[in-house]
């Protein structure tokens, strides 16, 4: 990143919208430091950078990873 390029922070709906999961669902992982967020008064914001990070982390890499879902 330059000097000029600031980091890109998302709103808690943003990211729910990006992951397709309700509100809840962020709030909660932000609860649990699962993911990270700074406090903007009585908001939430997650860096783009960060919410990346948090998904490649939970990357499924084979059908061997998935075990018996739906059995």
């Amino acid at each position: 990143m330059t000097e000029n390029q600031r980091p890109r922070y998302l709103t808690v709906a943003e990211v729910a919208n990006d992951m397709r999961v309700s509100t809840m669902t962020v709030y909660r992982l932000i609860k649990a430091q699962e993911l990270p967020a700074v406090r903007v008064g009585k908001s939430y914001r997650v860096r783009l950078t960060d919410l990346d990070t948090f998904l490649d982390s939970r990357r499924v890499s084979d059908l061997e990873d998935i075990g018996d879902v739906g059995s």
